[in-house]
């Protein structure tokens, strides 16, 4: 479902809650489902009453410099993130989409609170212990996913650029795993790593594993 037009106010979705007592909004989002290589990362996030991000939004649509940035201040102001992912074993033997539904449960779950509401960017996850609402578009319609959205995708890009020091060539501190032409030159070249998603088409065409 998507009970949420663009509101006026940033904080227009979670004000509904607050007013009626729920300090801990948790906004969920994950960053990874597309990538050929490495984990998929969610974060929960948790952000004290009308308090707003300046510039936080869609991590997608923000350079490195302003996610980075706001990410910093996310994290001095929440009341509270949570981190959560699934690796690439994961991912191949349980499939992509059910393993992004475990990275969010995680997320939830290093929570230091629980959840008095959660709201998800994109469709309902059923296998979710908790009830929660679905926001398509969310992390651009409510602040709070736009903060989880920046969250998940700073840590996950962090990740990536460690990785390309050990495995040189594939340009994951450009790319964060996803098919690029460079990517998918590298792997035609030097053949897939570990951190490469066999299940996935394109890495599944490549001799296997050592």
């Amino acid at each position: 479902m998507d009970p949420v037009s663009r509101p006026q106010s940033p904080l227009a979705y979670e004000a509904r809650f607050w007013g009626r007592g729920f300090s801990h909004v948790v906004g969920l989002d994950e960053v990874g489902r597309g990538p050929l290589a490495g984990p998929v990362v969610a974060a929960a996030v948790v952000l004290p009453p009308d308090v707003h991000i300046p510039g936080a939004g869609d991590s997608k649509g923000l350079t490195l410099l302003q996610r980075t940035r706001a990410a910093e201040e996310i994290r001095a102001r929440a009341l509270g993130i949570g981190i959560g992912a699934a690796s690439v074993r994961e991912i191949d033997a349980l499939n992509i989409r059910v393993a992004t539904a475990l990275a969010m449960e995680r997320a939830v779950r290093a929570l230091p609170m629980s959840p008095d509401h959660l709201v998800v960017d994109g469709l309902p996850v059923p296998s979710l212990p908790w009830p929660h609402d679905a926001v398509i578009g969310g992390d651009g319609k409510v602040h709070v996913i736009g903060c989880a959205s920046i969250v998940a995708k700073v840590c996950r890009d962090q990740l990536m650029r460690r990785l390309a020091t050990r495995y040189p060539g594939f340009g994951w501190e450009r790319n964060a795993g996803y098919g690029t032409p460079e990517h998918m030159t590298a792997l035609q070249q030097l053949g897939p790593t570990p951190h490469h998603r066999r299940s996935f088409g394109p890495v599944q065409q490549l001799p296997l594993f050592p």
